[in-house]
């Protein structure tokens, strides 16, 4: 989460100038995402795929409005059980966000792989495009990814490379960086691992131009310093 914070420091002062517009979903702590509306009259932060809210507390503790964002009712009550004042949560699907208005967020962020978690690139397309849209054009969006080539470390992900790369040959449903596997008691988890050209081609076609990359470790756990290896993941501003 540090570099969270980096994003998005603490920010005491973050009022501005804005119309009036209705506070019931704040002070109810729950909304939907026909609850954002009109331009806001602080420095709103969205979190999407927010989960249980680690992101949401950290932003929430820099001085940020939170809009926390996330399909599962589940998680959205342990978003709800931090009890931070400061934080909203919206049930909605992240390709269906059409009910937000433009340029209402300071900034946003998808991190834990969210966005892999999205099945087909038509719909992750989407799902940035609107990010773009409801995120003001001084903004930025935070977002965390796998590497699909990180694969490439291992023998058992030598051999589920290949498997999605023969399956995206012979499966309409199935594109190369696809998975689907047992996590954390799901059984048919589903995350896409990307590639640098498949992302820098998808922020080009939502609109998005990328203001920082960094690479991670292996194992996600640490920034990869040296150029040489294979990246893990990828954590990326875009703006």
């Amino acid at each position: 989460m540090t570099m969270l914070s980096d994003v998005f420091p603490g920010d005491r002062a973050v009022s501005v100038p804005a119309e009036r517009t209705s506070e019931s979903d704040a002070e109810t702590g729950q909304g939907s995402a026909e609850g954002i509306a009109a331009p806001l009259q602080k420095k709103w932060v969205f979190d999407l795929g927010c989960g249980t809210g680690r992101a949401s507390e950290v932003l929430a503790a820099n001085g940020y409005e939170v809009a926390a964002v996330d399909l599962s009712i589940p998680m959205l009550r342990e978003v709800a059980a931090r009890q931070l004042s400061s934080v909203v949560t919206i049930q909605a699907n992240l390709v269906e966000l059409d009910a937000i208005a433009d340029d209402v967020a300071h900034g946003a962020v998808c991190l834990f792989s969210t966005l892999g978690m999205i099945q087909g690139r038509a719909n992750r397309r989407q799902f940035l495009t609107h990010v773009r849209r409801i995120v003001a054009p001084e903004g930025r969006f935070y977002l965390h990814v796998h590497h699909r080539y990180s694969a490439l470390s291992s023998v058992p992900g030598i051999r589920q490379l290949l498997t999605t790369g023969l399956r995206s040959l012979t499966r309409s449903d199935w594109e190369f960086g696809d998975a689907v596997y047992a996590y954390r008691g799901l059984p048919d988890m589903f995350l896409h691992q990307f590639s640098r050209r498949e992302l820098m081609a998808d922020f080009a076609a939502s609109g998005w131009r990328v203001d920082r990359w960094v690479d991670l470790s292996i194992d996600g756990a640490s920034v990869r310093e040296s150029r040489w290896g294979i990246a893990g993941g990828f954590l990326i501003v875009v703006e």
